[in-house]
């Protein structure tokens, strides 16, 4: 029957296919021998050579003792039967029966425990949502949401509390009924306020409070639909991408343990083989966490290119853009053709390789490869595609950039300007955009825009997009008090990040509280003197003061003690003031 089913697919010349199953039977009958002589052997085998290394990490064996150490690695209990049907049968049988017989005096692992019923996994499913969103509830109080900013950005309390609002109405519209939930919108925020005074800082803490998916884009680096450039529908594709990231780790992160499990159960399986006694088992499962076996070499059959690689980096390579669905498509099209071997091929199976590894470093690999198995059964794609649409959040920075003033007629040739307006009114306003993972409708996604507006005012934005932004959110610019509080309220200020810094070279670096002061009252002179940048005006004063402590504290003793006064930091910070001043009275 082989030989007609192998001639009928392959064509190939029957004597060749006589030959070739001739040469697979003996190798079934050695390898059946060999399993009928029992794993004493093997026992014996391995306990002799512990005794004499000693418990030594590193285990040598002739080439024949290692083919019989590792040749349950290529077998299973399906594939190691004679070619005939009877003995197929008669040999699966009694492998399912000493299987069974073992599982009833053994904890059977999590990989032989039976599916749980449909009723039993709706349930689980339930349970866990219900405690994801009990969890989400308590941390997303607009209370909780303002104390966590307060952690990371000084000031700015209207604007800490509109996001607070903004992501509890998130989870507020996930508790309506059915019939309406489809009809409450995430209403968008547009800031301003100048530059350094935390918009982005805000938006980038909010979407970490809330796990969700969250990009950052530049308004200046799309153009029209037309020219050459990034049309705005690439934000989209962008955020698709990082959800992706996101949901393939919290899953990974949920099946980790099962997978651990999974590799302790493979690694025995290839030491002892599958159809192994329970004593056998035992004794190599307490050498194999005992760290006895780390140094021992197996092989390892490892998907090409490595486990969890990227699909579209297989077999195939399309030039293109690879965002481009069509261009996706088309290469996981092939990939599939090329690893499952036709149409009917499952892309499940992708091409290996036997690689040979330490169990140290096979730990690893085989992890990778049972939790990418798990996965295959979580449809990841709906799930990121979900997941974009109920609580993505998209912020579009320097929006003011893509304005022109009204007060000027002539109307301006940028394709980075008004064009750029009217492609993003239906980005916000809610339209279905395509991706290689599938369609995304934005009509639920938060979009919060930003921009100092000092040459230009937010009244100069189109009518529409003005109305698709309807919470304004004005921020204030930072005073002398506020950079002080920068530089001493939050977990990673900039004196701790210098203390910490100077310390890995055994240095004590100490700041005065007068100094702090001071640095903090040149900071505001300059952001008036010169150009106002907010708090990214303290990382010049900082930088400008530690520039010379920062590289004679390598040379120092140990235990030495830095001490940074307010002269210092005057001595520091003279010739910039004098350099601030006379570029007033330059042409």
């Amino acid at each position: 029957f082989s030989i007609v089913e192998s001639r009928r697919h392959t064509g190939v010349s029957r004597d060749t296919l006589k030959a070739t199953a001739s040469a697979l039977a003996s190798a079934f009958d050695r390898r059946n021998l060999e399993r009928k002589k029992g794993s004493r052997e093997r026992m014996l085998l391995a306990s002799s050579t512990f005794r004499h290394s000693r418990g030594a990490s590193s285990i040598r064996r002739s080439p024949s003792s290692s083919l019989r150490w590792f040749s349950a690695s290529s077998s299973s209990p399906t594939s190691s039967s004679s070619p005939g049907d009877d003995d197929d049968e008669d040999t699966s049988s009694s492998s399912s029966e000493t299987t069974n017989n073992e599982n009833k005096d053994t904890d059977a692992p999590p990989a032989d425990i039976p599916p749980p019923t449909t009723a039993t996994a709706t349930a689980t499913a339930e349970t866990t949502k219900s405690e994801e969103e009990d969890g989400l509830e308590k941390k997303l109080r607009p209370l909780e949401v303002v104390k966590e900013l307060d952690r990371h950005i000084v000031g700015q309390g209207d604007a800490k509390r509109s996001v607070a609002i903004a992501m509890r109405n998130r989870w507020r519209r996930r508790q309506l009924p059915e019939d309406l939930i489809k009809e409450v919108t995430p209403r968008n925020v547009l800031m301003i306020g100048p530059t350094g005074c935390g918009k982005t800082e805000v938006a980038r803490r909010m979407a970490a409070l809330g796990d969700a998916p969250f990009i950052k884009v530049e308004a200046t680096k799309f153009t029209e639909v037309g020219y050459h450039g990034r049309d705005v529908d690439q934000i989209i594709r962008d955020l698709m991408d990082i959800s992706m990231n996101l949901t393939r780790k919290k899953f990974t992160e949920k099946r980790r343990e099962e997978a651990k499990a999974l590799v302790e159960d493979r690694i025995l399986d290839i030491l002892t083989g599958p159809a192994s006694q329970k004593r056998d088992r035992d004794s190599f499962k307490h050498m194999l966490r005992d760290g006895l076996l780390d140094d021992t070499e197996i092989e390892v059959d490892v998907p090409e290119g490595g486990p969890g690689g990227d699909k579209a980096g297989g077999m195939f390579s399309i030039g293109g853009d690879q965002n481009n669905p069509n261009v996706a498509a088309m290469a996981d099209f092939l990939n599939r053709m090329g690893g499952g071997g036709g149409p009917g091929g499952s892309k499940k199976s992708p091409p290996t390789e036997r690689k040979k590894m330490p169990i140290s470093e096979a730990r690893d690999v085989i992890l990778d490869i049972e939790l990418d198995r798990l996965l295959e059964n979580v449809d990841l794609k709906k799930e990121s595609v979900t997941a974009v649409e109920e609580s993505g959040i998209v912020f579009i920075d320097e929006i003011d950039k893509i304005c022109s003033s009204r007060d000027f007629m002539s109307k301006s040739a940028d394709a980075s300007a008004e064009g750029v307006q009217r492609d993003l009114l239906p980005l916000i306003e809610g339209t279905t955009i395509s991706t290689k993972y599938g369609n995304v409708n934005t009509d639920y996604i938060l979009f919060v825009a930003s921009g100092a507006f000092h040459a230009v005012k937010p009244s100069d934005m189109l009518p529409e997009l003005q109305g698709r932004l309807p919470i304004r959110v004005e921020l204030n610019g930072l005073t002398e008090d506020d950079l002080y509080k920068i530089l001493t309220e939050p977990v990673a200020n900039l004196v701790r990040q210098q203390i910490e810094l100077i310390g890995t070279e055994k240095v004590k670096l100490e700041f005065e509280d007068d100094a702090i002061r001071e640095i903090a009252r040149m900071a505001a002179l300059l952001n008036r003197t010169v150009e106002n940048i907010g708090a990214r005006r303290l990382h010049t004063v900082m930088e400008r003061i530690m520039e010379s402590l920062s590289f004679e504290a390598a040379e120092m003793e140990e235990g030495s003690v830095i001490k940074v006064d307010k002269d210092l930091v005057k001595q520091r910070l003279s010739d910039v003031l004098v350099a601030s001043d006379l570029s007033k009275y330059i042409l």
